[in-house]
């Protein structure tokens, strides 16, 4: 199915981002290597730290605004990245709306990023200004504990830092997203683009920009409960997630079925590979399909009944859970005991597997079907979002900020 990308408002003249503030004196010469295009970020922070434009919201629940941030200067570790790409989460819409509390207002969000290395530290080893990596929703983890060492660096057992609303390792400020021209990320928590997606003026970098959080959550249980040809896989839910889930499940080898609301979405379904597509309002949806999956993956946040899902769990199958409902889900310790049934979670993935994952969406040609928009229209794309009116995700043309 072709992409479906709206052409974004031509790019504004180049403005002056930074803003000088003289606190630290700079650098010496050879602690950086800088490319080119570099070159006029850093005469114009040459005397300290780095002040960005960016959307903020200001208070839970208000509209996000144009703004500034500071980005720390580059830790031996670190590169700088100026952002080429955003992709809007409904996780950003939750944590701006405050319907995960927290108090760390004003707050710039997104955790789907693509852009350039412009700069980086001393002790850089695997990327140099020019690279084109990612950056999902993690920017930090202690590496030490076995979950890190496994790869899990999003099971940190002290727990991982968030590309935005979480504080920071070393010196405790909040983290601040995508929604903004440059980030400051630590290598560890970069991923290669690959060549594919990486040219930063193509549909495709801009459609690809998505895989770095909707892509390697569904990619992560996929391939945690070895899906792989004839895998039988259900997909609940074709939005955000579910219409990214349906290609990979698809790619590698697995039947899939789409389990949705309504069959609104049928066409899309189908052609994003899955074998069928079924309403799950219609009565009875779910007898016909007793004991048939091996792997359900539930995107959806809303509540829903558990039991008819579950009773189309084949042996041994199991149900992940991918979405957050408000409400506690009511499982029947029978319908688990007679087959062998699980219901399990999965947050997003690590490092090392969101390289696997953006490796094989390049190979497979599989990316987010995006809804590229200018920065200006980021609180009409939410809105849009809460009204289930976006087929599948909205991007943000940062040359628009």
């Amino acid at each position: 199915m072709p992409l479906r990308i709206i052409p974004a408002v031509a790019p504004l003249r180049e403005s002056p981002f930074f803003l000088l503030t003289p606190s630290r004196p700079r650098l010496p010469a050879p602690q950086h290597r800088l490319c080119e295009s570099a070159l006029r970020t850093w005469d114009l922070r040459s005397l300290g730290s780095m002040d960005v434009a960016c959307y903020s919201a200001p208070g839970a629940g208000e509209a996000l605004e144009k703004s500034t941030i500071s980005r720390r200067d580059l830790r031996p570790n670190d590169c700088l990245i100026k952002i080429r790409w955003a992709g809007i989460c409904h996780s950003d819409i939750h944590t701006v709306n405050g319907d995960w509390p927290h108090d760390n207002f004003p707050m710039t969000p997104g955790h789907e990023i693509i852009g350039e290395v412009t700069e980086v530290g001393t002790e850089v080893q695997n990327f140099r200004p020019g690279d084109v990596v990612g950056i999902g929703c993690l920017v930090d983890s202690c590496l030490d504990c076995d979950a890190c060492r496994e790869g899990d660096e999003n099971y940190c057992e002290s727990g991982s830092t968030g590309t935005y609303n979480a504080p920071d390792r070393l010196d405790g400020t909040i983290t601040q997203g995508g929604y903004s021209t440059h980030i400051v990320c630590r290598e560890e928590f970069l991923v290669r683009i690959p060549k594919a997606f990486a040219d930063l003026e193509s549909d495709a970098a801009a459609a690809a920009t998505p895989l770095l959080c909707a892509g390697i959550t569904t990619y992560s249980p996929l391939k945690h409960w070895d899906v792989g040809e004839g895998s039988r896989v259900a997909v609940v839910g074709m939005g955000g997630l579910g219409h990214v889930a349906v290609k990979l499940a698809a790619a590698m080898g697995a039947d899939v079925t789409v389990l949705s609301h309504s069959k609104s979405k049928e066409a899309d379904g189908l052609a994003f590979g899955a074998s069928r597509y079924v309403a799950t309002k219609e009565e009875g949806w779910h007898k016909p399909f007793r004991a048939s999956f091996d792997l359900i993956i539930n995107t959806v946040s809303a509540p829903l009944d558990p039991a008819p899902f579950i009773s189309t769990l084949a042996r041994g199958g199991t149900m992940v859970m991918l979405g957050l409902p408000p409400e506690k889900m009511q499982i029947s310790a029978g319908a688990l005991i007679g087959k062998r049934r699980s219901v399990a979670g999965s947050a997003i993935g690590g490092i090392r597997e969101t390289q696997e994952m953006i490796d094989f969406c390049a190979a497979h040609g599989i990316t987010a079907e995006a809804e590229v928009i200018p920065a200006e229209e980021i609180n009409t794309a939410y809105q849009r979002v809460l009204d289930s009116d976006v087929r599948y995700r909205f991007v943000i043309d940062v040359n628009t900020l």
